[in-house]
């Protein structure tokens, strides 16, 4: 029998479970719209969906934050639907063969600064930052970089006084090993400053392909976060930030200089990366290397053109790509992105992505004529459509994930990054 949620939302089939519950697809029964439903059972040991039901309405209105449809308890579980998003940030890093340019890097890191801006200025702490929990968005949006999964999410300022949380030590491990702070491996209670210093591991992953942390064994998990503490803080920033712009261990050494209370300057931040931008002679042209990966296959599968006569085949594929590009339609940018940085090519939303594994595992034109290409287009997926296990690299290891309790009694788990191998359209 079909079951409906709110008396509007017809449920779907299950694309994702975790330690919270279950993840469906669900179609509004009047508009066909497609979004996504969280399930958890009210009778859990440590519910928390309701809970990060009440941030995301608390974080409504802001740039790269879902809209939320519905919240509440059906039945015995309590559910949430969300808008339906685009890849995980980790599943288009597996796309691109475990290792993104500088270019991408460095315009994701523009909107992932403002988006952890954005909920600190709602008085709440993140907590979980990792590339899981940021997806890419659908349609016009392809482009806009989303921020998800509230559930270890904790106030750091009183709402009444405005005071800032208490400092104390002794804390256990809230979040994701691989990318916890020093501070938070250390037992210290987290703060600002420990959600930005995540994201530079999470842009250095990117950078990088890995972390020197990611594959210790150890035969208890309490030994292994403690192996990852201790190679954490025994790799010094400039050892970890070798062969990388200066600029990365500048963020470091930023983010560890700040006091536990202290506001950052995510300003500085942005413009750090911004210079560095500029510098390398980048436009903030919103083609990522997805993007990139994209366009050639879609030139493999392709019939061959010849040029016209007098034209040599660089400029044909200059042509073909702009006729890719332009034929899509255009996008609208994100308004908080690149506010400073040239834009002069839209991106394009109307391609419908059907990613398939790249030929080999880090294919970056260095041609700016092959970089005219279209953006993801309306999959109404979580994931990459056509991706399977067979047929993309292997991951070398998944996160290292707590599922301890979070001070608000939530358990973690990452949730929109388990639609994997999900494509549908609207």
């Amino acid at each position: 029998m079909d079951r409906f949620i709110a008396g509007k939302y017809k449920l779907g089939r299950k694309i994702g479970s975790g330690s919270f519950g279950e993840i469906h697809l669900a179609t509004h029964i009047d508009t066909g719209e497609v979004v996504a439903v969280k399930i958890e059972n009210n009778k859990t040991k440590h519910p928390q969906l309701l809970y990060e039901a009440k941030l995301y309405n608390i974080l409504q209105g802001g740039s790269g934050i879902p809209g939320t449809k519905w919240s509440g308890v059906d039945g015995e579980d309590n559910v949430l639907v969300l808008d339906l998003l685009g890849p995980s940030l980790e599943d288009l890093f597996v796309y691109c063969g475990r290792k993104f340019s500088l270019k991408t890097v460095l315009m994701l890191a523009d909107q992932m600064i403002t988006r952890i801006e954005f909920v600190h200025s709602k008085g709440f702490l993140h907590r979980d930052i990792k590339p899981d929990n940021f997806l890419m968005g659908l349609g016009r949006k392809a482009n806009q970089v989303y921020i998800i999964d509230f559930g270890l999410a904790k106030r750091y300022r009183d709402s009444s006084t405005n005071r800032h949380i208490p400092y104390r030590e002794n804390k256990n491990l809230t979040g994701t090993a691989r990318y916890a702070s020093c501070n938070t491996h250390l037992g210290i209670e987290q703060s600002r400053r420990d959600d930005l210093e995540s994201l530079g591991y999470v842009l250095l992953y990117f950078l990088r392909g890995s972390l020197p942390w990611q594959g210790l064994k150890a035969a208890t998990k309490k030994q292994k976060y403690d192996k990852i503490c201790e190679k954490k803080l025994s790799t010094p920033i400039e050892v970890l930030c070798k062969s990388h712009p200066v600029e990365f261990a500048s963020y470091f050494h930023y983010c560890h200089s700040l006091t536990f209370d202290q506001r950052p300057d995510y300003g500085f931040l942005k413009r750090l990366f911004r210079e560095l931008f500029t510098r390398e002679g980048c436009e903030f042209d919103y083609i990522f290397d997805w993007t990139i990966l994209k366009y050639q296959q879609a030139q493999k599968n392709k019939p061959q053109t010849r040029p016209l006569p007098g034209e040599n085949s660089s400029r044909a594929m200059a042509i073909d790509a702009a006729k890719y590009q332009v034929s899509a339609g255009n996008a609208k940018y994100p308004a908080d992105s690149a506010d400073r940085m040239k834009s002069n090519t839209a991106a394009s939303p109307g391609i419908r992505m059907q990613f398939r594994s790249p030929p080999s595992r880090n294919i970056v034109s260095e041609n700016p004529l092959d970089n005219s290409t279209a953006a993801i287009g309306p999959s109404t997926s979580y994931s990459l459509a056509g991706v399977s296990k067979k047929n993309v690299p292997k991951p070398l290891l998944p996160a290292e994930t707590t599922k301890g309790q979070g001070d608000n009694g939530a358990t973690s788990g990452s949730w929109m990054s388990s639609f994997r191998r999900i494509s549908s359209t609207k």
